[in-house]
């Protein structure tokens, strides 16, 4: 925020202020953390209702039947209108076939694509030929660990012998996946702090640069 307006220091004032008030919540729950919170999920809806009004309502509701003329549209707005009728004691049972419609086609349209995507690419990509190289040897690496992953899964016959050491080794394996999965979530989250962090720093600086 190097030569920042007063403008720009005002709603960056606010804003390392709500950084803050975030922040405080590492102390205790407080009624200053309370307060932004909810301003935040208030802006954070709105944002959101408004954005999907522009890119979604908009573009499949008003511009198809107002000017476009495609009234087949109006069928999913009525199915859309329908979902509104759980909230009513009397009418309820209408909203079972919205439900019904958008339960039919969602599966309809991802049980194939989960199928293709996390099946099919998958077993693609696991089946194929070892190449005597680095990535070779780690392709070779994964595929044990794959193997030994599926059989720790083999309930039919009980864990000893060959099957009780790649079971074992597909433990480790699921639990290096898991550790790996939890670590990149972590260091996330750690990147997200290190910029509000380096916000802060940068805002203080041009205060103090702007003040003196």
């Amino acid at each position: 925020m190097e030569g920042a307006t007063t403008g720009e220091l005002f709603w960056g004032g606010i804003a390392a202020l709500v950084t803050l008030a975030i922040f405080s919540f590492l102390y205790k729950d407080n009624p200053v953390f309370k307060v932004v919170e909810r301003i935040w999920v208030g802006v954070t809806t709105g944002y959101w209702t408004m954005l999907l009004y522009h890119t979604s309502f908009t573009d499949k509701v008003i511009t198809p039947i107002f000017e476009r003329g495609q009234y087949f549209y109006l069928f999913p707005v009525i199915l859309g209108i329908l979902m509104w009728f759980r909230l009513s004691k009397t009418y309820g049972f209408l909203a079972r076939y919205s439900l019904a419609f958008y339960i039919g086609i969602s599966t309809g349209i991802f049980i194939p694509l989960t199928i293709k995507t996390a099946i099919l690419y998958q077993l693609h990509g696991t089946i194929r030929p070892i190449e005597p190289t680095w990535t070779g040897l780690m392709f070779a690496l994964a595929f044990i660990g794959i193997i030994c992953s599926l059989s720790y899964f083999f309930f039919s016959k009980e864990h000893k012998g060959l099957l009780g050491v790649s079971s074992k080794i597909g433990i480790y394996t699921l639990m290096i996946g898991f550790g790996t999965g939890f670590g990149l979530t972590v260091m996330g989250r750690v990147a997200l702090l290190g910029q509000r962090v380096s916000f802060l720093h940068d805002y203080i600086a041009s205060l103090l640069g702007a003040l003196f």
